[in-house]
């Protein structure tokens, strides 16, 4: 780890007004895969498109049973050091706010309260008809009702949740629809192919933009969706740091760049800073 870069970032991070990126990478160390890891290369996972989830039966059978599978671990995770050390963050008064590209909840579960989740939460399912939403602990209780004996042990879990099944083993899943109207559910995050909600947009925008610092943890930046915060940051003349293992696409307009593992450098920044009389 780069003691002096660390130092760098603390230096900054001692100012307040920060505003926190999160991207998959801060959740490796729960356990839960990323899209990209380090190399920067994408994993061998196909998601979930919005278009093929409500254009095909056989799709959302294929996801829900892959879905059910993977929420086991998912719904096991617990945060690790770089979301405790985020939180102790906010806590000592230095943050503006989080917005988090994961849809884990872990900076939630580590304490942190003033979170934007820009994709949603799978902690959540909204039915497509009557847009109620409801515990995805209520719907993996009916899944398990609806399925007695069924049983399927995963390859591999993909950083969705959605666990890598043969067709053998998702053949004969049921698939359970909304007890408020019969319609169809979505775990409440946003799939490849559709657009984060016009409002939560503008929020994230709206804090990057008051914000006095804009620090990425753990984000490749190789999508729009959390480069263009970045990019407005940039234009505003607000300074970027990013804490990531290995090169981003928002490296041009960084100030400071990290490569190194979330937990441990984020625990090492929050013992430079000092801490608050209370």
């Amino acid at each position: 780890m780069d003691g002096v870069t660390v130092t760098r970032l603390a230096e900054l991070v001692a100012g307040g007004g920060v505003a926190v990126l999160s991207g998959a990478g801060l959740s490796t160390e729960s356990g839960i895969p990323d899209y990209r890891g380090p190399t920067g290369r994408a994993r061998p996972a196909e998601p979930m498109t919005y278009q093929r989830f409500t254009g095909s039966a056989e799709a959302r059978q294929r996801y829900w049973a892959r879905s059910h599978v993977g929420w086991r671990q998912i719904g096991r995770a617990r945060p690790n050091a770089g979301h405790r050390a985020v939180a102790e963050l906010e806590r000592r008064g230095l943050l503006a706010g989080i917005v988090t590209q994961n849809v884990d909840g872990l900076h939630q579960a580590a304490g942190a309260r003033r979170v934007i989740e820009l994709h949603g939460g799978l902690d959540r399912v909204v039915c497509l008809s009557c847009r109620e939403r409801t515990p995805r602990a209520d719907l993996e209780r009916r899944l398990r009702a609806a399925n007695p004996g069924w049983e399927a042990a995963a390859a591999a879990i993909n950083p969705d949740g959605d666990a890598v099944l043969t067709d053998a083993q998702v053949a004969g899943f049921q698939v359970v629809g909304c007890t408020a109207c019969g319609g169809m559910l979505k775990p409440d995050v946003v799939f490849f192919g559709e657009n984060v909600p016009r409002a939560r947009v503008d929020e994230c925008f709206a804090l990057v933009a008051g914000a006095r610092l804009l620090l990425v943890l753990g984000s490749s930046l190789t999508v729009r969706s959390g480069l263009r915060f970045v990019t407005k940051a940039a234009s505003l003349g607000i300074p970027v740091a990013i804490v990531n293992q290995g090169a981003t696409g928002g490296d041009a307009d960084a100030s400071l760049t990290l490569d190194a593992p979330l937990g441990p450098t984020l625990t090492d920044l929050t013992a430079r800073l000092p801490v608050p009389a209370q």
